[in-house]
């Protein structure tokens, strides 16, 4: 019996065990970290003749070693103990590799980028559940992709939002359709460089039959002929700015022209597809995720119907500019997704000003100015949280803005925010951090989502005084 040994005792490790046991694998599934939660998960499973060690580091010293080891996202690619396993001859892949190798048979949508991905990844997948296909998202959202490869039947398509980290571990995946968001500095301190950062996205790209890809953005602008080989043809720009913008061949791509996304093909005029109003999610970088979904659509041989109809019925995804509620005319909207400076910059440049920010936590290296410009321009006043605090308090008086206040915590920051808000006559509260989560929690989905259960007991407190 072939021994597998995962790495992370998350979702996409316990799908991973999952699967490797339902083929018959031996497997033991282990974790650095221990708690109650994770205890309940470890009975669960064992109860399913899977091994679980809690508080346990895999050491490859032992008789009995694993033909296979899985990793998790979060577990870097050069760590020691997988550069060990390489040298034993030990296969090390990601859970998005492991999927890939039971549900290579559906055809992939794999959708990359430094910001934008979730929100395009969940246009695609509702898209093309309208349209009446089993096509459920996965990967860095939604579902784990080995749980998809678990359940039956099989997917008509698979939509996979596949981030750097998962990438990196998953050499083979080779989707039929690739999408490529943007591309700004982020993960530098565990990628190390920007060139190795792109390699590891332009990887997924060069593997797609068909590319797609930003004709907006500066850097995939400027380096998109280094990625396109001169015998891949299907090659798709999109622009929000017209036809005159799209690279490559002009003749093909899909752009907005009038309000309305059009698509352009070779031999064939400019045909209009959906009015850009149709969707209900602001800012010009959601139109372009707009133009990014509708062209995966398009190549998939979606008709126009089907995509205006999932595109009017889409409420927009948790924690990327998510409105939450309204209290005395000041809108409340979680943005915790944001989790570097280009993605605050994009949402407090989406918000109406003048706007209250909160910002702040685990400090990620990167280029501020953009961001630290759209504050000037936008924001009444900052209310910052987190370890990066005391950091971005400086780099507000090294730019001359004042108007800040060091509030440490998410509890203290909602009521001060309300305060500031009817002090400065702004009509928005954003919680945009420009940080990764974990100072202070466990993943940017439990910030936004203890920033909604804030903005909700504010506003019933406040309602319960009245009374």
């Amino acid at each position: 019996m072939p021994i597998a040994h995962i790495i992370g005792l998350g979702k996409s490790g316990i799908a991973a065990a999952r699967l490797l046991k339902r083929d018959g694998w031996e497997v033991t599934l282990s974790d650095r970290n221990t708690s109650e939660q994770l205890r309940q998960q470890q009975q669960m499973l064992e109860g399913e003749g899977i091994t679980v060690k809690l508080s346990y580091s895999l050491e490859l010293d032992s008789a009995d070693l694993p033909q296979t080891i899985v990793v998790s996202p979060g577990v870097p690619w050069d760590a020691p103990l997988l550069v060990q396993a390489r040298a034993l001859g030990i296969e090390t892949i990601g859970e998005i590799e492991l999927a890939w190798r039971y549900l290579q048979s559906s055809p992939w949508v794999g959708i990359t980028g430094t910001n934008g991905k979730t929100t395009t990844t969940a246009l695609i997948a509702a898209i093309f559940q309208a349209a009446g296909f089993n096509a459920p998202a996965c990967g860095n959202i939604g579902y784990a992709a080995c749980e998809v490869a678990l359940a039956l039947p099989q997917p008509d398509w698979v939509i996979a939002e596949i981030s750097s980290y998962q990438i990196e571990s998953s050499p083979s995946v080779a989707p039929t359709i690739g999408v490529w968001t943007t591309f700004t500095p982020d993960h530098l301190s565990r990628h190390g460089t920007i060139q190795n950062y792109y390699d590891i996205k332009a990887h997924l790209l060069r593997q797609s039959q068909q590319q797609i890809l930003n004709g907006d953005d500066a850097y995939l602008r400027k380096v998109g002929a280094q990625l396109i080989s001169p015998e891949k043809t299907n090659t798709w720009w999109t622009s929000v700015r017209g036809k005159s913008n799209l690279l490559g061949n002009p003749s093909v791509g899909f752009y907005i022209e009038d309000g309305w996304v059009v698509e352009v093909l070779d031999a064939k005029p400019p045909a209009r597809i959906l009015p850009v109003a149709t969707l209900r999610m602001v800012g010009e970088h959601n139109q372009q995720n707009l133009l990014m979904a509708v062209a995966a659509a398009r190549l998939a041989g979606i008709d126009k119907a089907a995509i205006a109809q999932a595109i009017a019925k889409f409420p927009g995804v948790p924690h990327r500019l998510e409105h939450i509620v309204t209290w005395q005319k000041i809108d409340f909207i979680n943005d915790s997704k944001a989790t570097n400076y280009d993605a605050a910059q994009v949402g407090l440049s989406a918000v109406n000003a003048p706007a209250i920010l909160i910002a702040g936590g685990e400090a990620k290296a990167g280029d501020d100015n953009g961001w630290l410009e759209t504050i000037q321009a936008k924001a009444a006043a900052v209310l910052l949280i987190g370890s990066a605090a005391s950091a971005f308090a400086q780099r507000l008086e090294q730019i001359g803005y004042s108007s800040y206040e060091i509030v440490e915590t998410m509890d203290k920051a909602i009521a001060r925010s309300a305060e500031l808000a009817k002090q400065h006559s702004a009509n928005v509260v954003l919680l945009s951090p420009a940080c990764a989560s974990f100072d202070q929690y466990q993943n940017f989905e439990q910030r936004g989502d203890h920033f909604r259960n804030l903005c909700h007991e504010f506003v019933d407190s406040y309602s319960s005084d009245k009374k």
